[in-house]
């Protein structure tokens, strides 16, 4: 097979839609929004190989199913040669390379870990990466703000003000930075610089798209299956009483529930009414295992930023 000729880089929340990642990812590769714009840049492209990427860092789930649905819905011959890579990042990663940055931050700052806000869900997922920030790290002040959310950057400085910080490190969570805010009296605030640098960037870039090339000559995986069931488990779970009838509107995700039989004994399954299971990294952001990386002493795999 030759070579991609055209390399996408599909884009939500945490790359800003694709501005300015262009740029920081190089020649070579078009930055995209998803939906219309990826289907729009795959029916225009020369004719030949292509390569999709989905620019997440492991909390945007949804962004890498649409691309599989995108990608799906293409005519036969537009989808000749087209793979859907792995994701960018997983959740796995962010933590990684969030603690790499967080090393070369003094103790003595509070770090903000920061990035654009998402759904409920996506968000929930940043303060669980900064919980294992804080624990396997050396800082004792760790707060997480969202621009374009709650709280956002500037609540988040407040916040450590109030707990007792003088100076506040904002860590960006995401490709692009973020602007620091204007500090209370008192209270310095830096920001430790992009979260990978663009050569950075572009090396996994370029290592997601050959592991890609390669599973499509090995095995015919063009990477669309199993990304179709990114965002499967990413919603609502919940209970029910024992004894209670339950419904669900269609559109319901998964549930869990609990029913006591006549003989004292507690059954304990799950649904999934669609059936899908996560297969990794696609599912890495819904994943709660603690990833062996960060439960050994020393620095995590994916600690530098480079290639993980």
């Amino acid at each position: 097979m030759t070579e991609p000729s055209v390399v996408l880089a599909v884009c939500g929340h945490e790359a800003a839609r694709g501005e300015e990642l262009e740029r920081l990812l190089g020649p070579g590769v078009t930055a995209v929004s998803g939906g219309r714009a990826l289907y729009r840049a795959m029916a225009a492209r020369p004719e030949g190989a292509a390569a999709v990427v989905p620019m997440t860092l492991g909390r945007d789930p949804g962004l890498v199913a649409d691309a599989a649905r995108t990608v799906r819905s293409l005519p036969t011959p537009l989808r000749r040669g087209v793979v859907l890579t792995e994701p960018f990042g997983s959740a796995e990663h962010l933590a990684g390379w969030l603690r790499a940055a967080a090393n070369t931050v003094p103790a003595s700052s509070a770090l903000l870990v920061s990035a654009p806000s998402g759904d409920p869900f996506e968000d929930a997922e940043l303060f669980r990466i900064a919980r294992l920030v804080r624990c396997h790290g050396r800082h004792r002040l760790v707060e997480v703000a969202f621009t374009g959310g709650d709280p956002d950057p500037a609540e988040g400085v407040r916040r450590c003000a109030l707990l007792g910080a003088t100076r506040v490190t904002l860590l960006t969570a995401a490709f692009t930075g973020v602007e620091p805010p204007e500090p209370p009296p008192g209270v310095e605030v830096v920001s430790s610089g992009p979260l990978l640098s663009p050569a950075a960037l572009a090396r996994v870039a370029a290592a997601r798209v050959a592991a890609a090339r390669e599973r499509l000559r090995e095995h015919g995986d063009d990477g669309v299956a199993r990304a179709l069931t990114a965002a499967d488990h990413h919603g609502y779970n919940h209970t029910h009483p024992p004894g209670s009838g339950h419904s669900h509107a269609p559109g319901h995700r998964g549930h869990e529930h609990r029913h006591d039989d006549h003989h004292g004994h507690d059954h304990h399954h799950e649904h999934d009414q669609r059936q899908g299971r996560l297969v990794p990294p696609y599912g890495g952001g819904a994943s709660h295992a603690r990833p062996a990386s960060l439960t050994q002493a020393g620095p995590p795999p994916t600690g530098t930023r480079s290639t993980p």
